[in-house]
């Protein structure tokens, strides 16, 4: 069985394009050591690295408290229902089951002098 020209070229296109688009689908995770930036890491260099914080405060002691949310899942649901109507009278019935927000949130302990004292995240 011959296969012609515009065949082959086609199925090289299909190959390439598919490699190309799981080769760009990959992502690497960069996993941050928190514990090796005590100490050393700044409020500037936070938020030049993650953006204006979400929540920030001041504790009695000078340390700032600030709250990055690194990532936001949004509701989940699922809805079901029923209803009978014959004439002026009807009955329904209904059913949801939802899941609350659960962000990621990082926070970031900061001395004083704007070093990193101590961090927490929830993920």
């Amino acid at each position: 069985m011959k296969t012609n020209l515009a065949a082959k070229f086609s199925l090289l296109t299909i190959f390439v394009l598919t490699a190309a688009f799981l080769i760009g689908c990959a992502t690497t995770t960069k996993t941050v050591d928190w514990n090796s930036r005590v100490g050393a890491y700044t409020f500037d260099q936070a938020v030049t690295d993650l953006g204006p914080p979400k929540k920030q405060a001041k504790t009695d002691d000078g340390n700032s408290v600030v709250e990055w949310i690194t990532y936001r899942s949004g509701p989940t649901g699922f809805g079901n229902g029923a209803d009978y109507s014959r004439g002026p009278a009807g009955v329904g019935v209904g059913q949801t089951v939802g899941q609350n927000y659960n962000d990621r949130v990082l926070r970031l302990t900061f001395g004083p002098d704007g070093k990193l004292v101590s961090w927490w995240k929830n993920y």
